[in-house]
């Protein structure tokens, strides 16, 4: 991975905006992604769990990520999900 923790979660978080985003990032490289409906409430558009972050190591793998992150953001869901060429 070429970004820092911190540079990655920056980017996936903003490209959810104006809803809030949280994403976490272990020490294994294994993210998770909740996006939530509006500021004020903590109910749940999309919950992605079990993203393998060492792959996303440019534009493109991050960009792919979040569109397909953003496909899926119509109901809740929570699954695992894995970069190295598993669909999500």
């Amino acid at each position: 991975m070429f970004l820092s923790a911190l540079e990655l979660r920056n980017i996936i978080e903003s490209s959810f905006l104006p809803k809030r985003c949280q994403c976490t990032l272990s020490p294994e490289l294994s993210m998770t992604v909740k996006v939530y409906a509006d500021g004020q409430t903590d109910q749940l558009d999309l919950l992605v769990s079990g993203i393998d972050a060492s792959g996303l190591n440019g534009c493109r793998e991050i960009n792919e990520l979040i569109a397909q992150l953003r496909s899926r953001q119509q109901h809740v869901e929570v699954e695992p999900y894995s970069r190295m060429g598993k669909a999500l």
